[in-house]
């Protein structure tokens, strides 16, 4: 289960979210308003290696190298 990073439209609030898909809808805890995946800061790759160009969405590349 990955540990993502979230941030709410409606009132800015940054939160990390421990969810079972990446693709999972998740809610504000402040607002209840439906939070999008803030894809700031640094990406691994399974290797532990960071990843130049990731999209953080495994399902549509060929995974990181």
């Amino acid at each position: 289960m990955p540990l993502l990073q979230y941030v709410c439209p409606s009132c800015g609030k940054q939160f990390d979210e421990l969810v079972k898909k990446f693709d999972e809808k998740v809610v504000c805890p402040v607002c209840g308003a439906e939070a999008r995946r803030s894809y700031s800061g640094e990406m691994f790759s399974a290797t532990g290696k960071p990843v130049k160009h990731c999209s953080g969405n495994c399902k549509t590349c060929s995974g990181c190298r």
